[in-house]
């Protein structure tokens, strides 16, 4: 028995086989043919057990096998089972530099791309039923990614241009991989700091490769109003992204999978309509007016909101709508009612004698829910927008995005579960990048959010129950502009970086991470 060391299209290739008449003859590898001598032949070479691909975030199953993997090389083609799968060839093609052939049968050195029950390929796609997950198998010198949806296949993808730009290579095997939690996003403040169009783009390729399915925009606020509005233009800002930028990111997005879930935030957070519309201010006794506080006992505030809520959800096609509802200031008073006796009022003649101006807030958020819900959105709320009591209840379909325990008459987290509400965690904590760290806050780390967090830690520092888990949908890192000119745009980018790629990981893979800090901040670097 004779061990020799082959170098062989860059590799480094171990093989064994025995020996006859004049000599032995090196086998093939990744289609290279080495000289031979007459006389002998050569036994496949042997290969050790294939290792689980680092990517971020990690597969959930590998199974390992032996052979030389597959890496991009000169002739390779990117081949797809139907053209639904074109944009998703196209661009993986691009990113490894393969030659897109379209829809045709693979070879050896292609990769090929389908959906359950596809036709073209005999072999088994090995898929699962889930809508995002995948499975990405590496045999006979060619990867075939195979879903039942075009989102899974766009998954298996990314784990595929992480593994090559890693390593330089896929390994032998079969990934079998699905996310842990179907909602992982990343929300920007683009109301109080306006961001450019090309910026908002980069982000969305990043959060594409992340295996992220939504981008949160926060558009308005009382700093400023930043998308064009045609029907009510007056309130709009200066700097602003018009509909043709937004469309283009909308159109990026959908390519990447992922959901834009706007926000307009009422009935606080309204500085820039009142700027417009000042008799829409709230006003309490003493001629006390909060900051971007609209009256809601006034139905002309309802009508605004309303007509550019029913504006966006014609340019904003995506099944989720954020309504707001969080820090009203009429409620911020210890005697809300003797404070703001108009509300009271109103509160009294639309739900009866014990109606408080709680319920006239939560009538404010359902009725806003309604609007959306109309027109085939999911509507979600803030969590302090929803209050406990009363008379009036918020719609049980509207989602909690629980992002703080600090307000007045706070609700842990358990109280929203408990009555079988679905959450979404946006700790402040953990999960909130606030520019110039105002109000105690100070910017997350990745490692924090890596060693720490995991998406039953909803408020502070102390998991829920594991009971609720199913009822929490998963989690969102938001970009607050409080400070807006603290950090630049790049400064934001660069700042959230890390932060992204730990969250991206905890809500993926339920686990232990498989690597420690400093090898996932090593493992970044090389698959960005």
């Amino acid at each position: 028995m004779v061990l020799a060391v082959l170098v062989a299209g860059g590799g480094t290739l171990v093989a064994l086989w025995s020996t006859g008449g004049s000599g032995p003859t090196p086998a093939r590898s990744s289609g290279t043919t080495a000289p031979q001598r007459s006389g002998t032949t050569s036994p496949a070479p042997t290969y050790p057990l294939s290792k689980a691909p680092q990517v971020i975030p990690s597969v959930r199953e590998h199974s390992a096998a032996r052979g030389p993997g597959w890496r991009p090389r000169d002739g390779a083609r990117l081949v797809v089972g139907g053209q639904s799968l074109a944009d998703e060839g196209r661009l993986t093609a691009s990113e490894l530099g393969l030659t897109y052939a379209g829809r045709a049968p693979a070879r050896a050195g292609d990769v090929e791309l389908a959906l359950t029950g596809d036709t073209g390929s005999t072999e088994d796609t090995g898929g699962t039923d889930g809508a995002e997950a995948y499975t990405l198998t590496v045999r006979d010198d060619r990867v075939r990614i195979a879903a039942s949806t075009e989102r899974g296949v766009f998954y298996g993808t990314r784990t595929l241009k992480q593994e090559v730009r890693a390593t330089g290579a896929a390994p032998e095997g079969v990934v079998r991989d699905e996310p842990a939690k179907p909602r992982r996003g990343f929300m920007l403040d683009i109301a109080r700091k306006p961001f450019t169009a090309s910026w908002i783009e980069d982000r969305i390729k990043e959060l594409g490769d992340l295996k992220y399915n939504e981008l949160g925009l926060h558009f308005s606020d009382d700093q400023g109003f930043r998308i064009a509005s045609d029907s009510h233009p007056e309130v709009v800002s200066r700097d602003h992204l018009t509909k043709a930028e937004v469309r283009r990111i909308l159109a990026l997005a959908a390519a990447r999978h992922i959901a834009v879930v706007p926000e307009i935030d009422s009935p606080g957070h309204l500085g820039a309509v009142i700027a417009a519309y000042p008799e829409l201010q709230l006003r309490g006794t003493g001629g006390a007016a909060p900051k971007g506080a609209v009256d809601i006992a006034n139905p002309a505030a309802a009508r605004i909101v309303d007509e550019l809520l029913a504006e966006y959800t014609e340019l904003f096609p995506g099944p989720y709508w954020h309504v707001g509802g969080d820090e009203y200031p009429a409620l911020f008073a210890g005697d809300p009612a003797a404070r703001y006796p108009a509300l009271a009022a109103a509160a009294r003649e639309k739900y009866g004698p014990d109606a408080t101006v709680e319920d006239l807030a939560t009538g404010w958020l359902d009725d806003r829910a309604d609007v959306v819900r109309d027109r085939e959105r999911v509507p979600r709320a803030w969590n302090d927008g929803f209050y406990r009591g009363g008379t009036v209840q918020p719609a049980e379909d509207i989602v909690t995005a629980y992002w703080t325990g600090k307000e007045i008459g706070a609700r842990p987290p358990a109280e929203y579960l408990a009555e079988g509400r679905e959450v979404i965690n946006y700790n402040d904590e953990y999960l909130y990048y606030v520019l110039g760290e105002p109000n105690d806050f100070t910017y997350p780390t990745g490692r924090r959010i890596y060693e720490e967090w995991t998406p039953l830690v909803l408020r502070g520092t102390r998991p829920v129950e594991q009971r609720y888990a199913g009822q929490i949908l998963g989690g969102v890192f938001a970009v607050w502009c409080d400070l807006a000119n603290a950090q630049s745009q790049g400064q934001v980018a660069s700042g959230v970086r890390m932060p992204l790629r730990a969250t991206a990981q905890k809500l993926w893979e339920p686990d232990e991470p498989p690597l420690p800090w400093d090898g996932f901040v090593a493992l970044a670097d090389r698959v960005d």
